[in-house]
């Protein structure tokens, strides 16, 4: 089920599914609002034991576009006016790939609402020597049909069949076509800094979120490299991290039924 909240006077859509304690998921590329109709088989699988709560980053899906939001401190305030629209006053996140990075960016503004984080191959953080994958130059098909350099970017194999579903060579319907723009374009909002996708503050403010945190990493991770994975771990005082045997940038989408176990088990 969507519907559409208004937040600071913005249209913001919220895709929600299941019952129990509510769930905040933020949202990357292969994934729902991003590249995805509704939910995934992994959200499939979260809702069975968690409420959970999917709310369109600005301008994708259905949410509106902001030009007031030009960094990622401007997009982590208007996260936290979201969350307050949505009635939600200590929360449990998830977030994949940027939706990670801003689950950390809210987790060390405002420690005292969440109470578990997992990360989901996060960006966001610099890590010298270790850039992440430059995500806007795969973006560009190949010959002007051929994705493979992005689906190798975001996936263990470019022929993995939930890779070939969700950004197939040449080109889909329309509406999936403007999702992807959509998210494309949100990206280059906050991300379009090389090394791409990160916040140099960002890991010298870990320390402030103290409660349980997952790191779940795939083990052929090409667009976030592990480097980042262990920062993250070093940062945050109560992290555990996992690699995802198989799996890589997206985990979600690649081995949705492990995946969502993991959280499962982690937020119960």
């Amino acid at each position: 089920m969507a519907r559409i909240i208004e937040v600071a006077g913005h249209a913001v859509e919220v895709a929600e599914a299941g019952s129990g304690a509510p769930l905040l998921y933020l949202h990357g590329f292969a994934d729902v609002h991003g590249a995805a109709p509704p939910w995934l088989p992994f959200h499939e699988a979260l809702a069975k034991s968690f409420r959970v709560i999917a709310p369109a980053h600005p301008g994708c899906a259905g949410s509106d576009e902001d030009d007031a939001i030009e960094t990622m401190d401007d997009l982590a305030f208007r996260m936290i006016e979201t969350v307050d629209a949505l009635g939600l006053e200590r929360i449990d996140i998830a977030g994949a790939c940027v939706g990670g990075w801003i689950a950390a960016e809210l987790a060390v503004r405002h420690p005292e609402r969440v109470r578990k984080l997992a990360l989901i191959g996060a960006s966001g953080l610099f890590v010298a020597g270790q850039p992440t994958g430059d995500l806007f130059w795969e973006a560009q098909p190949r010959n002007g049909t051929d994705y493979s350099g992005f689906r190798r970017l975001l996936f263990a194999r470019d022929d993995d069949p939930a890779a070939v579903a969700l950004f197939p060579d040449d080109r889909s319907d329309k509406a999936r076509e403007l999702q992807r723009y959509k998210m494309m374009r949100f990206a280059s909002r906050i991300g379009f800094n090389p090394p791409y996708f990160y916040d140099r503050r960002l890991r010298q403010r870990l320390h402030r979120f103290k409660g349980p945190a997952l790191l779940l990493w795939g083990e052929n991770d090409r667009m976030v490299p592990r480097a980042h994975a262990e920062a993250y771990r070093d940062g945050l005082s109560g992290a555990r991290l996992h690699i995802v045997p198989g799996a890589g940038h997206s985990p979600q989408a690649e081995k949705p039924a492990e995946t969502a176990e993991l959280l499962r088990a982690f937020f119960a």
